[in-house]
């Protein structure tokens, strides 16, 4: 997909949805995804999300997120196209990796 700043249509939205089975997908907004993600502590969920905020804001496409401890609760959409662009699945493919990452390091 050349632009990924447009929204995914039903059969592609779909196909992207089914390689990110800890996101949840709501058909409210227009379209979103929403993940909550659980690390070991407050530090490690911290560095999680400086790590994904230095990415966000270098692809200018923010989260809508919230931390309590070790908790991020995790909202993507597309606000310019009012639904989900290939802009959020790449965020939360990063996002998953970035967790993986984290978590596995914990052990």
């Amino acid at each position: 997909m050349s632009d990924h700043s447009v929204k995914l249509d039903e059969a592609p939205l779909r196909a992207e949805l089914a390689t990110l089975p800890e996101w949840t997908h709501r058909a409210e907004r227009g379209g979103l995804i929403a993940r909550e993600f659980r690390f070991a502590d407050f530090t490690q969920a911290f560095g999680f999300m400086a790590q994904v905020a230095l990415v966000a804001e270098k692809h200018n496409h923010h989260p809508e997120w919230f931390n309590v401890y070790n908790r991020v609760s995790v909202v993507m959409t597309t606000h310019d196209v009012q639904g989900l662009s290939m802009k959020d699945i790449e965020m939360a493919r990063y996002m998953d990796r970035c967790a993986a990452t984290l978590l596995s390091a914990a052990h």
